[in-house]
């Protein structure tokens, strides 16, 4: 399972909405829309704790 940058939700890899690579790094995503604000400025996404 891997965490959605955006909305923080669980994803199953294998069933993801969407993923981006960014930086080296693999981010998936429970829906369109989550990827879509992350694609279009991945910096705030990555510095969330």
């Amino acid at each position: 399972m891997a965490k959605d940058p955006v909305c923080g939700m669980m994803v199953d890899e294998k069933k993801a909405a969407g993923t981006s690579v960014y930086k080296g790094m693999t981010y998936y995503f429970c829906a369109k829309s989550c990827k879509e604000r992350f694609d279009k400025n991945p910096e705030p996404f990555l510095t969330k704790k």
